[in-house]
């Protein structure tokens, strides 16, 4: 059994727990997977939104609210532009959603049939006929340039909200926000489209508070380090709650040169001043600067206490020592403190911003999921919150997909969702009426919500049919293009694939075909003209790839997992052409991923509490797989096959290891029982932990991964 356990320093996980309060193995763990740093392991041991970025980090921002704003004052007619998957529908849903909670006029549209992805002269003549003054793309538009030109002739402004790659050029619209775009100044990247659309949502609700359009500074003031001849001054610029300027500065006390202070400067700005403890720290700058410098400062403690009660009675000192923010900080932890809570004060003040806020992260937890978002950073946070409330507080539309797949009463994570519950959305688009799902998660009404669901359990059923019956059609081709490309890429073209199932079909493919890098399956969509969806896993790029050929292809877009585009019929032989000369250029070997191993788990660890330490580094997804532990030495008590085929199937063990016993499940592993491993073998595992629910209730047991007898 080939597995990599990667040694870490004992200094660097020591260092994690003295600073983060999170126990050894817990820091082992985040070590060995590279998440040492302050910015990310925050979001690991983290779950409030509060550490979620503020939208207004996107250059664009202020321009895409003012702008809406101005549309829903007008009573100005809005489009909701869309895209057909699973992540397109939840971000139109919750878009759509949002404006009409503030009374705008608003329609949505998505493609529809065989209509290609993203804008489209038809759309433009239909968004043109519908009156529309305003389009806000959800999940597309990034590369619709020539759509969105002609939209600006026809006086019809749009914002793109994406987060596709752009191109070398962006669309002129009235706003940009792709957190993809270099110059969006958005810090994290990876948000999915639905994430980005509730981006532009929390920033709506931000412009109806008092704090919009607000610029203030924050101040602290300190003795300096050493004999008290100093003072430090600490102070922070925030607009719309972002900080925008800080300044740091020891100044000797009362014989400072004032007119070349940079924090003399920074003060003088003509913003409130917003202090902890006014009188204190009015002495602190008297000491400072003497008596001839008159600062107004404006105490905050009455506001704070009243929305954070725990600041009560404490000083900016104590609550440092408390803030659970000031963990992930760099240094000035006081500073850091205020910051973190007038920000929180002012979130906690405006429901429709903190708890109402998290009433609509259920839906873009289930678009970020769904189009396979790294979970990491932010979307950790959305995901987490996501599922907390659906686990609890579940919507109609929600209630109704549960039942109807038989997951009511149990936990549920991002597998379910995953497995059962985005793939169920995903049928509406694929089969070319996205509508049905958008209007059962736009509707609150039970009658409603139970018979769209019934349609959508149709539409999958339907599309899982023709799904395989297609696969059926296509392995032979597959096996063809794969001996055709040296066993280094598949390529299928047949107008009998349905346009709607190209990415299912192409990651069924990859699936019996794991030693192949991409997969690329390729219909006709409608008359001159071809689409393909393309599939990849380990270091290759769908999104990489496919910009080889923009020179070829009328568009495309994707990420590294998966990709899609179109082009004319015309240029397919160039096209076959130019992909054949690409893939010579693949490398030659394709090595397997090598099976990683999180933690050495010994016999006084492997108890109940290891469970705690699996549900830390919860919600796992993409590039946050589930953990895999290892045990040696330990014994196979008990075997029991599972199901009537002979050949393949999955066993049922019992393992002992240490004093306790741990039923385990092996998939299709009938045939190595007996051949590989017996009853009353010693063995080494690699396995997960989870909880197995069986009529409501939960036990421990682990899944194998891979077991070698020793």
């Amino acid at each position: 059994m080939e597995y990599e356990l990667k040694r870490v320093s004992p200094e660097v996980p020591r260092r994690l727990v003295e600073k983060y309060k999170c126990d050894l193995l817990s820091a082992t763990i985040l070590a060995r997977r590279g998440i040492t740093d302050r910015r990310d392991i925050k979001y690991y041991l983290e779950s409030s939104i509060n550490y979620l970025h503020s939208p207004f980090l996107f250059e664009d921002m202020d321009s895409a609210v003012i702008r809406i704003n101005d549309a829903i004052k007008d009573h100005e007619r809005i489009c909701i532009f869309g895209d057909r998957d699973a992540d397109g529908i939840t971000a139109t849903t919750i878009m759509v959603r949002e404006l009409k909670r503030l009374g705008a006029d608003v329609f949505y549209m998505l493609p529809e049939g065989d209509d290609p992805y993203g804008l489209t002269d038809e759309a433009v003549k239909k968004i043109c006929d519908e009156k529309a003054s305003l389009v806000i793309t959800v999940d597309c538009g990034i590369s619709c340039i020539k759509e969105i030109d002609s939209l600006n002739k026809l006086g019809i402004d749009t914002i793109v909200t994406d987060h596709h790659i752009s191109g070398d050029d962006v669309p002129d619209a009235v706003a940009v926000i792709d957190p993809k775009v270099p110059s969006s100044g958005y810090p994290f990247e990876h948000l999915a489209g639905c994430g980005v659309a509730a981006k532009l949502i929390w920033a709506l609700r931000f412009s109806q508070t008092k704090y919009y359009s607000s610029s203030v500074i924050l101040l602290h003031a300190l003795p300096g380090p050493g004999d008290n001849t100093t003072t430090v001054i600490e102070a922070v610029q925030l607009d719309n709650l972002v900080e925008r300027g800080r300044v740091i500065e020891e100044v000797p006390n009362g014989v400072m040169d004032l007119e070349h202070s940079r924090v003399v400067s920074f003060l003088t700005r003509q913003l409130p001043i917003l202090v902890l403890d006014k009188d204190i720290e009015l002495r602190a700058l008297r000491q400072a600067f003497g008596n001839g410098v008159d600062i107004m400062l404006y105490d905050i403690r009455e506001e704070l206490e009243k929305v954070i009660p725990a600041v009560k009675g404490k000083s900016l000192f104590d609550l440092s020592k408390q803030s659970r923010a000031v963990m992930y900080s760099d240094g000035h932890e006081e500073l850091e403190t205020l910051i973190s809570l007038f920000q929180s004060c002012c979130s906690f003040q405006e429901p429709l911003l903190s708890s109402e806020y998290e009433g609509i992260l259920d839906i873009v937890a289930l678009g970020t999921i769904a189009d396979l978002m790294p979970l990491k950073d932010e979307n950790r946070v959305i995901v987490k919150a996501g599922l907390k409330r659906i686990n609890q507080h579940p919507r109609e539309a929600i209630v109704q997909l549960l039942s109807a797949q038989n997951l009511l009463g149990r936990p549920i994570t991002t597998t379910e969702i995953g497995w059962y519950i985005t793939p169920v959305i995903n049928s509406s688009g694929r089969l070319g009426c996205p509508r049905v799902a958008v209007d059962l998660l736009l509707s609150d009404d039970i009658s409603i919500c139970s018979e769209l669901t019934k349609k959508l359990i149709s539409l999958n059923k339907e599309r899982q049919k023709l799904g395989e019956e297609s696969y059926d059609f296509v392995k032979a081709k597959a096996e063809e293009s794969l001996e055709s490309f040296g066993s280094k890429f598949i390529m299928v073209k047949d107008s009998a694939i349905p346009r709607g199932l190209t990415g299912n079909i192409a990651s069924k493919v990859l699936r019996d075909y794991p030693q192949v890098p991409a997969v690329m399956i390729i219909a006709e969509a409608e008359e001159g003209r071809l689409s393909g969806s393309m599939r990849s896993r380990g270091s290759f790029n769908c999104r990489s790839f496919l910009s080889l050929f923009e020179d070829i292809v009328n568009d495309f877009g994707g990420h590294k997992a998966a990709g899609g585009f179109s082009l004319d019929a015309e240029k397919f032989e160039k096209f076959e052409k130019f992909l054949d000369e690409e893939v010579l250029k693949l490398d030659e070997d394709q090595a397997e991923e090598q099976l990683t191993v999180d933690a050495l788990i010994p016999p006084q660890y492997m108890n109940s509490n290891l469970i705690k330490i699996v549900e830390l580094f919860e919600p796992y997804g993409e590039q946050n797989f589930p953990l895999n532990f290892l045990i040696e030495h330990a014994e196979i008590k008990d075997c029991i096959c599972l199901g009537e085929n002979k050949e393949k199937g999955n066993l049922k063990l019992t393992i002992k290891y240490g004093n306790s016993l741990w039923p385990c499940l092996y998939w299709n592993s009938k045939d190595a029982f007996k051949k590989n491993f017996d009853v009353g073998d010693k063995v080494k595992m690699v396995f997960r932990l989870g909880r197995n629910y069986y009529r409501g209730v939960a036990n421990l047991q682990l899944t194998v991964v891979a077991l070698e007898k020793e």
